[in-house]
């Protein structure tokens, strides 16, 4: 029974891989695709090693949006809530105006951020609150985040461990001057956990900005060891 699962599963989210290139045109169009890979490197019941590589484009892939690095150091308060000190690097390609020119942008950025979880049956709640120190070239600026996200079992394999999930998320994210509101962004996607310390998302965000929008198509790896 869970291999037909299985079957059906893989058989749709390999349709939808194939598929998304043929629904994007570069600039043109307004659905990107996003490749992340987050993992954490437990170092004892205490402290905890953040990792995350995400690779952006503008297109199903090869026309470069962003490139993140990012990295930090967490403690675990109590066994549901964390503190880290992050650090990033993030290179963007951005578009010139209408034209096909593009100009590279460098920023490095720290925050500081707390986690906490919650669970309601079988729905589990993660709380995220993050306040980052921008240096964008020669500029300085500063930005609240706040992410909270939602993940609900679907389907119980033999061992009666939930391999297949929904999961979605809202951030929005606050500049501490004008204009305040910065972004947020809205994603739902579907999850398989192929092990204790590896699982999957395909799913759909959309972000949208003061005067304008993006969809992005995300592919994303969690890992942890």
């Amino acid at each position: 029974m869970l291999g037909k699962h299985r079957s059906k599963i893989c058989l749709a989210l390999l349709m939808i891989a194939l598929t998304m290139p043929n629904m994007v045109k570069a600039q043109d169009s307004d659905f990107g695709n996003w490749l992340i890979y987050i993992g954490n490197k437990k170092l004892n019941q205490k402290w905890n090693l953040h990792n995350e590589v995400q690779y952006r484009n503008y297109n199903a892939i090869g026309d470069l949006e962003q490139l993140l690095l990012r990295t930090g150091l967490g403690y675990n308060v109590s066994e549901k809530d964390n503190v880290l000190l992050g650090y990033g690097y993030i290179l963007s390609e951005n578009y010139i105006g209408d034209t096909d020119d593009k100009v590279s942008v460098n920023e490095h950025r720290i925050f500081q951020q707390f986690t906490t979880k919650q669970k309601i049956g079988k729905l589990k709640l993660g709380h995220r609150y993050r306040f980052e120190q921008r240096f964008v070239e020669s500029d300085f600026k500063m930005r609240f985040r706040y992410f909270l996200s939602f993940n609900y079992p679907l389907v119980q394999s033999e061992d009666e461990s939930y391999k297949l999930y929904l999961s979605a998320y809202n951030e929005v994210f606050l500049n501490t001057k004008s204009s305040v509101f910065d972004r947020n962004r809205v994603y739902g996607g579907l999850g398989y956990k192929l092990n204790k310390n590896l699982r999957f998302e395909l799913g759909y965000m959309n972000q949208f900005f003061e005067n304008s929008g993006r969809d992005q198509l995300n592919v994303i790896t969690f890992f942890s060891f």
